[in-house]
């Protein structure tokens, strides 16, 4: 198998699983241990609270398996709450993330400034500004549109990390990219054409 999708019991895997299917890609859903060791490339689409997603991949002591993978060098992919996970800490809960990358993570907060008309959370179609185009982005043109659904977004204390923007209200960090570690913000999923590529390009960087 090239890819694992870990499976900690929350919704919207079965659609990202399509998507690589629908580009050529073997991924597969799993929470088993051995399968998730033996992947050529790992992906982690959270979705629902920080606090509870964390807990279920912790309940199911796959913390350990995601840092070895990452620490053997192979692909990963963290989407929407699976982006956030990778950091230190999150305004949403209490729990601690898995800080693999330093940083946290912060809510949407407009009241009171010029954008307090924005709605909470962001959802639908946004453009992403390239800071460091990472291979996940390549035959990706700058401003392509790509689907959002969240309240909170990834500040990393490393600028370097950082591999595009995205302005809502404020420019808040979409993407980052560190080595192996690949981290977006928006649904690949729900993104349409560029999104089943992005999928693609780290389809094939798992080899």
């Amino acid at each position: 198998m090239s890819i694992a999708i870990i499976d900690y019991g929350a919704g919207n895997l079965r659609s990202v699983e399509k998507a690589f299917q629908k580009v050529g890609v073997d991924a597969e859903i799993t929470k088993d241990k051995n399968t998730i060791r033996g992947a050529k490339g790992i992906v982690f689409p959270g979705v629902g609270s920080f606090d509870s997603a964390i807990s279920e991949l912790r309940t199911q002591s796959l913390e350990g398996v995601v840092e070895e993978a990452i620490a053997l060098g192979k692909p990963f992919l963290g989407i929407c709450l699976g982006m956030q996970h990778l950091f230190e800490s999150s305004e949403e809960g209490k729990a601690k993330g898995l800080a693999i990358l330093p940083g946290s993570v912060k809510k949407f907060a407009f009241a009171g400034s010029p954008w307090a008309s924005l709605s909470i959370p962001h959802m639908g179609w946004n453009r992403l500004l390239f800071k460091h185009k990472a291979p996940i982005f390549e035959g990706i043109e700058e401003g392509t549109m790509f689907y959002f659904a969240h309240s909170y977004y990834a500040v990393p204390k490393d600028e370097m990390i950082v591999a595009t923007r995205t302005d809502y209200g404020i420019e808040f960090v979409s993407a980052v990219w560190k080595d192996n570690i690949y981290g977006i913000q928006f649904h690949p999923e729900k993104s349409g054409e560029a999104g089943l590529k992005l999928l693609k390009n780290f389809g094939n960087l798992c080899h």
